[in-house]
């Protein structure tokens, strides 16, 4: 390779923020989250399919929320206890027994069950990739390093439903389903050995201090700042705006509205969404790093507020297609939001403090996911104009109360 070329691959690697370590992440999160997009983006219609009902959807839509927020601690936890590559190991281990419980055992019951599982391996890994990414770049990467990690996990976000919608196509909405999820095991094991190799060990002395890592949730408490507290207020407030409708999304768009769309044509619009997530991506770490987080934050709440206002009218394929672009921008400023809790979080318990905020995050959220189906049995309607007005309170809220980081104030 010439030295300009060299020279290239360095500045461009430099710019997006990739190391090994980051890289051997990206590798895994693209191939374990593209497994479980083919299935678990269509679980709704499958528990329908298999003998549940709307209850049954909303129980393992609030069961995901709630998962989601004791796994974040408790990967948190782990992975300041353990090391990060010893905890990605075991946590994909996890999602793997969970596909195999789903693929032997096809009743809605086993699917709950296999749902504790791998239902929650984006938050219960999280905290760990969100660690080794603090750990590996400068503060002056850290958006773009957050960024990036967000886009490599669009990218099976795109086209795993795509996929998923191919195969209930070919065979069925329980056959096509269980397929995939047989590929979503396979994709976990590749994954589970490129990231143990790419992965750098951590050192002795790193791994000794995380041997003293805080597992009590109300100390870790205390660590949190004032300006950190605010922004989780706001945050719960608009994933209330997210979650009511969200297991109901698919169901909407493919049995409710005038014109129902195909699996196929779902998973059309799901890729929309992740296209125009990914185009914003890397211009808004760009510029996030370079001045304040809190007016990129602003915008993704206003755009998660209009999503479920907007899904309310489209009747049609043609009609959703701009309603999923506006949910692709919900993910504007996500990864700085991100970002910005590591930042506001102590320098010793990065991963315990942002496990903690998912924790508290989410336990709220699960109450709201589940409460969506009980909205739904009333109205459709009556479900996405309640989410509406939470994502209205979560916006104003955070406008009026949140704080900014610029790179002056950061740590």
């Amino acid at each position: 390779m010439a030295k300009s070329d060299k020279t290239l691959l360095h500045n461009i690697t430099d710019f997006l923020a990739l190391k090994r370590s980051t890289v051997g992440v990206l590798f895994m999160v693209i191939l374990i989250l593209m497994g479980e997009r083919m299935a678990e983006r269509f679980l709704p219609i499958y528990l329908l399919a298999i003998g549940g009902s709307a209850l049954t959807v909303g129980l393992l839509n609030g069961l995901d929320n709630f998962l989601s927020a004791v796994y974040a601690f408790l990967g948190g936890y782990i992975s300041d206890r353990f090391g990060i590559k010893r905890s990605l190991l075991f946590f994909n281990f996890a999602a793997m027994l969970g596909f195999c419980i789903v693929i032997f055992i096809p009743v809605w019951q086993a699917v709950i069950v296999g749902a504790l599982f791998f239902l929650s391996w984006s938050a219960i890994s999280l905290p760990a990739t969100m660690s080794l990414i603090t750990q590996v770049l400068p503060m002056e990467k850290r958006t773009m390093g957050v960024s990036m990690l967000a886009l490599v996990r669009r990218i099976p976000m795109a086209l795993g439903p795509l996929l998923g919608g191919v195969c209930i196509g070919l065979w069925g909405e329980k056959d096509g389903v269980r397929a995939a999820f047989v590929v979503a095991l396979i994709l976990a094991a590749v994954a589970t050995v490129m990231q143990q190799t790419l992965v750098e060990n951590e050192s002795a002395e790193t791994l000794q201090k995380k041997s003293r890592a805080e597992k009590n949730p109300l100390k870790l408490l205390h660590l949190m700042s004032p300006d950190l507290k605010q922004l989780l207020v706001s945050d719960i407030l608009i994933r209330y705006c997210e979650q009511i409708p969200y297991a109901f999304v698919v169901i909407w768009c493919m049995k409710t509205i005038a014109n129902p769309v195909t699996a196929v044509q779902f998973g059309l619009l799901t890729t929309i969404e992740m296209v125009t997530a990914l185009l914003v991506y890397i211009p808004v770490a760009y510029f996030a790093d370079k001045g304040g987080k809190k007016p990129f934050v602003l915008v993704t709440f206003v755009f998660f507020t209009f999503f479920p206002l907007a899904l309310l009218f489209c009747q049609s394929y043609i009609l959703l297609i701009p309603a999923f672009i506006l949910r692709g921008f919900k993910e504007f400023g996500e990864p700085t939001r991100k970002a910005l809790i590591m930042e506001l979080a102590p320098e010793d318990r990065k991963a315990a403090v942002f496990g903690l905020y998912y924790l508290m995050r989410d336990i709220f959220v699960s109450v709201a996911a589940f409460g969506g189906a009980f909205l739904w049995m009333i109205s459709p309607t009556v479900n996405l104009l309640t989410a509406f007005a939470f994502g209205v309170l979560g916006t104003l809220y955070y406008a009026i109360w949140g704080r900014d980081v610029v790179p002056s104030m950061s740590r």
